[in-house]
């Protein structure tokens, strides 16, 4: 029982957060409510591998958040400064 209350409020938590990134003000609202959804997909992989009594589920959920957090930073720095990043930032014209 207390395992479908939990299961249920993590899908209304799901719910809510996908109205969020669908009527966020800003991007980084919407860039929240995505971490939020990538937060509660998380949590049901770890409750799915509870229920079907299979560890390893959470060894899975686990990579997903670290994932998850990995591809925030990543959106939030293309959106702060316009690229990722170079690995040469020499002119042309100065290369051997």
């Amino acid at each position: 029982m207390i395992i479908a209350a939990a299961t249920l409020a993590i899908i209304a938590t799901l719910g809510l957060a996908l109205a969020r990134s669908a009527l966020g003000p800003t991007v980084f609202d919407r860039l929240q409510a995505a971490n939020t959804i990538g937060t509660c997909s998380m949590l049901l992989v770890a409750l799915l591998g509870f229920l079907a009594g299979r560890p390893e589920f959470l060894d899975l959920a686990l990579v997903y958040g670290l994932l998850n957090v990995i591809g925030i930073i990543a959106i939030l720095k293309f959106f702060r400064q316009g690229d990722l990043g170079e690995a040469d930032h020499a002119p042309e014209e100065n290369r051997p």
